[in-house]
């Protein structure tokens, strides 16, 4: 090849890339002053994903229209993590404190309520999943659901949830605004929209809204392009009070358990009680795994009460029977069974409230305790009956305290009686106080700190009675033993042996020591002392009120420390 050829084609080479650089700097001015052309389409067509607050979640909805369905697992991460499942009889169970649902993958079968609720589908397994109606998902929960048929995209607003709306404003000669998968006109278009395009908009940063079309699209949008319009809001579906909520709003419970073991107390011999507003007799047990119900309870009993200003909060035990507590609370029917005969003996002795005192419980089975009072509480609430449920103090005892869900138990009740007593049980291998002043006011404040419960919710429990502790010699090694008596018996020893009590600043209770028999006995009293410093602890820590256990144990001056409370 001659030189003067190659020189030509040297020149037309540098001619074509000088083009293209030119091409290159135009497109990247092109880019630069009107943003990147290039578009992204999500890549979930065609399944139906689920959105929460405008994000794609990883789950997907099944059917449509009316025959929508959700994930049993996507409610409970997002709407509700009590949401429960019982594969023993294929059924799903969803509660607040206004209703509980019972779905059954037989689609006949579902109760709300505990009465027959015909649901628009039936529970059904797809893929290994539980998939639960949308319908019943939306009468509980209180959840509004858009769909985008051609998409597929699903949006769901929970209860209380809000979103600003707004508009596509189209300026200067454009016929479009593009939304954008970052907030950066590099970023790749999701959707061209035209003037007017509704958006829902979740958030706002550096001159962008992270926006979400009706189709369910998301992405950025420059705000200058945007124009406010309005809100949406999901109806919190605030709780409306029943007439005994509202009547106990702020008001102190002053309660008093009546110990009912055999036979009912004789009323004319009770006394006036003053202060006490509320009795809890022991009158019903879960007597059997099928749920039968003991039922002791005295309708006299119940007159003299409600004659004297005072209502009646029926208390129903579990027996403390572990096996039969786990046979009974096993499944729905089962517990929906004992909740049913409850608020029907409730409703038969014109009582006002029921308290729950379930104890010697399996920790396999707390989620079971916690399963029966989520679904009681719904038809205690429709039956205008108050409900309350006795918790020990929190401690590492697998049947006494481990299975108990008080963070869980305290959302759901109206209130929560702590057993602030047996700090020393009658056969602690020490002797001790019933109750000492900083355990029980260590027992509340964790419940409040650790589990969250509002201290109006809380009543503490107090003990009428003490244990008389003694200390014997054998064999070379200190046996103890105790025996539970009375604040009256208590007094009688003191004023037999004509012992003077010291006062412990610490425990703050009185305490004497003394030998009969030649064995030595102590005594940590429940007293006017002690009694006053509990309801200060109880005023201090504005609990919701104080309940005494029991009732029988009180000398006549009890009463009058005790009714102090009322007027915190």
């Amino acid at each position: 090849m001659k030189r003067k050829d190659r020189h030509r084609q040297r020149q037309g080479r540098k001619g074509i890339v000088g083009l293209l650089l030119i091409a290159a700097g135009a497109c990247t001015a092109a880019v630069l002053w009107w943003g990147n052309p290039l578009h992204e389409k999500p890549d979930w067509q065609p399944d139906k994903p689920i959105f929460i607050q405008g994000k794609i979640t990883e789950y997907t909805a099944e059917g449509t229209g009316e025959n929508l369905m959700l994930p049993l697992s996507f409610i409970e991460e997002f709407i509700d993590d009590s949401v429960r499942y019982e594969a023993s009889t294929e059924s799903v169970v969803m509660a607040t404190r206004q209703q509980v649902l019972y779905l059954s993958e037989e689609q006949e079968k579902g109760e709300l309520n505990g009465e027959a609720y015909k649901p628009g589908r039936a529970v059904a397994e797809i893929n290994n999943e539980i998939y639960v109606p949308y319908d019943s998902v939306e009468e509980i929960y209180g959840t509004e659901m858009q769909e985008d048929t051609t998409t597929g995209a699903v949006m769901l607003m929970r209860a209380g949830e809000s979103v600003d709306l707004g508009k596509v404003q189209v300026q200067g000669r454009s016929s479009s605004v593009a939304l954008r998968t970052r907030p950066s006109n590099y970023a790749p278009i999701v959707e061209d929209m035209t003037q007017g395009t509704a958006l829902q908009l979740w958030k706002r940063e550096n001159g962008w809204y992270y926006a979400q079309l009706d189709n369910g699209y998301t992405g950025y949008v420059q705000s200058d392009h945007v124009t406010l319009d309005g809100t949406r809001k999901v109806n919190a579906g605030e709780e409306s009070l029943s007439v005994s909520e509202k009547k106990w709003k702020g008001k102190a419970v002053n309660l008093a358990w009546e110990a009912v073991y055999s036979r009912n107390p004789d009323t004319s011999s009770i006394g006036s009680l003053p202060g006490v507003n509320v009795v809890s007799p022991t009158w019903f047990s879960i007597a059997s795994e099928e749920g039968e119900i003991e039922d002791n309870a005295d309708p006299q009993y119940v007159l003299w009460a409600h004659h004297r200003g005072m209502e009646v909060w029926g208390l129903l035990s579990n027996g403390f029977d572990p096996d039969i507590t786990s046979g009974a609370l096993s499944t729905y029917e089962r517990r929906m069974g004992i909740i049913q005969k409850t608020i029907a003996l409730a409703k038969q002795y014109e009582l006002d409230g029921i308290n729950i005192d379930f104890e010697n419980v399996y920790t396999k089975d707390g989620a079971n305790v916690t399963q029966f009072i989520r679904e009681l509480k719904p038809l205690a609430r429709a039956n205008d009956l108050i409900l309350s449920i006795d918790v020990t103090p929190k401690s590492d005892s697998e049947l006494w305290s481990v299975f108990l869900d008080r963070a869980s138990l305290g959302k759901i009740t109206d209130y929560m009686m702590i057993m602030a007593y047996d700090e020393h049980w009658a056969s602690s291998p020490e002797a001790g106080s019933v109750a000492s002043l900083p355990w029980t006011e260590t027992s509340v404040r964790r419940i409040i700190d650790e589990d969250g419960v509002p201290p109006e919710k809380l009543v503490l429990g107090i003990p009428l009675y003490t244990r008389v502790w003694s200390e014997e010699e054998k064999d070379g090694e200190t046996k103890v033993s105790s025996k539970a008596i009375g604040m009256e018996s208590a007094a009688e020893i003191l004023k037999e042996h004509k012992l003077k009590p010291q006062f412990l600043e610490k425990e703050q209770q009185n305490y004497v020591e003394y030998e009969e028999d030649g064995v030595p006995k102590k005594i940590w009293l429940e007293d006017k002392s002690s009694l006053k410093a509990r309801v200060k602890l109880a005023q201090s820590l504005q609990l919701g009120g104080i309940g005494v256990w029991n009732r029988n144990f009180a000398s006549d001056d009890a009463w009058d420390v005790l009714k102090t409370f009322n007027t915190k």
